[in-house]
């Protein structure tokens, strides 16, 4: 059987990675929230040391979200070391700190989706649930050669249920980390080994010329353009940083003073803007540098930024209390974004 094949390739070829030596559903949550977007070998060190810090569910429920954001800086999108603290509190709330053992219970977790609810159900309970990632998206699609789109609602029915059909008999917690682990290391996106796969003979896309076709995608999202003109406010060897508000990128986390606008900036513009007369009380500033341009990209995001430096002091700056005003020692304790953090790391202040 194909589930056989695929297993016993896994057997032979898998990783060695901390959170498969556990049946800990807490522990293989926080790994499959952290492999979201993140490669593993990036992933594997952030693991350690959150685990290390928040050992248990309740250790995480009970920290402060800002230490949750310090220790997850560098990891990007945000949004799920938030979620992972907001789930946490209601498991350490109403289940007790004992970390749920449903499908259904753990799908309804904030930050939680199908895949992921799959996942902790069949390695850590050894649940019946076909776990769906973009590497068995890959694998199913190429295997069977499903030109339906993995995007629609229909791809999605549609390959659920060849995952169940696929999987069988099977142990699911090691057929799940089975197809997945074929799909990053074997069946990868480009160029895979076809003459090296265990079941290539059986594949369609293989005897049809058409790996590099599946699997079909839908949507193509453009990226939006957004411009970001961070103020390097020196004052005494201390340096000017405000929290961003907001239900946006970067939420709660911390930020230079910043500028925005959803179009390119000259410096006349910039000294011209509302944004910079709210913030600056002086018409006589004087403006140390600026920065070349620097492209962030983010999934659906291009955050084209600048960073202006300027010495200043206090009398210069309106309402001088809404900023924090750090030095490099000090901001360590303040969760940053990581294009923030890496101009911290590099300025001479």
């Amino acid at each position: 059987m194909l589930n056989n094949q695929i297993i016993n390739w896994y057997c032979e070829n898998k990783r060695d990675l901390p959170w498969r030596n556990t049946k800990d559903p807490y522990l293989i949550w926080i790994s499959e929230i952290m492999l979201q977007q993140t490669r593993v070998v990036t992933a594997i060190d952030y693991y350690y040391k959150f685990t290390k810090r928040f050992p248990t569910v309740t250790d995480l429920a009970l920290a402060d979200e800002q230490e949750v954001l310090n220790l997850w800086q560098g990891l990007g999108y945000y949004s799920r070391a938030r979620n992972l603290h907001h789930a946490a509190k209601t498991i350490h709330t109403i289940y007790k700190g004992i970390f749920p053992n449903t499908y259904k219970e753990i799908l309804a977790l904030k930050g939680v989706g199908s895949y992921t609810a799959a996942a902790i159900s069949s390695f850590a309970y050894n649940l019946p649930y076909a776990a769906i990632d973009g590497n068995v998206y890959r694998v199913l699609a190429r295997l069977f050669g499903i030109e339906t789109p993995i995007d629609s609602t229909e791809g999605k029915k549609v390959f659920q249920n060849l995952a169940t059909e696929t999987m069988g008999n099977a142990r699911p917690e090691v057929y799940n980390q089975a197809i997945i682990e074929f799909g990053a290391l074997q069946c990868t996106p480009k160029s895979p080994n076809c003459s090296t796969c265990p079941v290539h003979s059986n594949c369609f896309a293989y005897s049809s010329n058409m790996v590099d076709q599946l699997p079909v995608k839908s949507k193509q999202i453009k990226p939006k353009n957004r411009y970001f003109y961070y103020l390097f406010l020196s004052c005494s060897g201390r340096f000017a940083i405000e929290k961003r508000e907001g239900k946006d990128i970067w939420q709660n986390m911390y930020q230079y003073p910043l500028i925005e606008s959803n179009f390119e900036l000259s410096t006349e513009q910039l000294l011209q803007s509302d944004q910079w007369n709210d913030i600056f009380d002086s018409s006589n500033l004087v403006i140390q540098s600026i920065s070349d341009n620097i492209v962030h990209k983010l999934t659906h995001q291009n955050i084209n930024t600048k960073f202006i430096h300027i010495d200043i002091s206090a009398e210069e700056i309106k309402n001088f209390e809404r900023f924090i005003f750090v030095n490099k020692k000090e901001s360590e304790e303040y969760p940053f974004p990581k294009l923030i953090n890496n101009h911290i790391l590099n300025c001479d202040i």
